[in-house]
């Protein structure tokens, strides 16, 4: 029964996250990961600031990574929940 219920909580996990985005399998480069569409607007405008020069290049690259880091930690927190409560 305890199995069960893990495999639950881990599947549940694993929606979550797979629904905060999808991949696309690419020929060339393999499967990458697209982000959901409120980061792509993020990443869009991040780009036509530094472009219009309103930001410089350097400035938006930092705050483009520090955004991927943060998404990057949520999914790896969601990950250990899911492996949490997989083991209780």
């Amino acid at each position: 029964m305890a199995e069960k219920s893990a495999t639950s909580h881990r599947n549940a996990v694993d929606r979550v996250v797979a629904a905060h985005g999808f991949a696309v399998d690419l020929p060339v480069v393999g499967r990458v990961r697209i982000p959901p569409p409120e980061h792509l607007a993020y990443y869009g405008v991040l780009g036509a600031l530094a472009v219009a020069e309103i930001i410089e290049w350097p400035v938006a690259l930092v705050l483009a990574t520090g955004h991927w880091l943060v998404e990057n930690q949520h999914n790896r927190l969601a990950h250990e929940v899911g492996e949490a409560l997989e083991e209780a």
